[in-house]
């Protein structure tokens, strides 16, 4: 009986450490990201703040894109998805993703991090996008009519 009891306490001490173990890998993995209006709302609260590295997640604002030929600089404009009046400029100066595209038509989500500067303008460290309309499948009229009536 002695023996089941031991086994029993080890097992339940392995089950918590992986229990841990699992716990604190989900957290640190977990990407949080704020939307420029409750960035501009957390920074109104706690000015001090402004100098915290952030995660901010926008619509790219369409016509927005600026390119300095002189030096590696990308400026942009991001809006909140559920306020497109809140926006935030957005200086970058590194190579952009490939999926970053600024045609009027196309719906560009951008994450990205870095820190919003005292004159609130974001820089940016690092640009994420997604482009959920390259990544769409075709309907199937548009499908009929690109393989020329035969349905694949």
């Amino acid at each position: 009986m002695r023996n089941d009891r031991r086994f029993f306490v080890g097992l339940i001490g392995v089950a918590g450490v992986v229990g841990y173990l699992i716990w604190t890998g989900i957290s640190d993995t977990m990407l949080y990201f704020v939307t420029p209006s409750e960035l501009l709302t957390r920074i109104a609260e706690n000015p001090q703040s402004v100098a915290q590295a952030w995660r901010v997640s926008g619509k790219l604002v369409p016509s927005s894109y600026s390119y300095s030929k002189t030096e590696l600089l990308h400026r942009f404009v991001v809006e909140d998805p559920a306020d497109p009046s809140t926006r935030v400029d957005v200086e970058f100066r590194s190579p952009l993703p490939d999926t970053f595209t600024d045609s009027p038509d196309m719906e560009v989500e951008v994450v990205m991090e870095g820190t919003l500067r005292s004159d609130h303008v974001f820089e940016a460290t690092e640009v994420l996008t997604k482009c959920g309309s390259r990544y769409e499948a075709m309907p199937k009229s548009e499908s009929v009519a690109l393989s020329g009536g035969r349905i694949e």
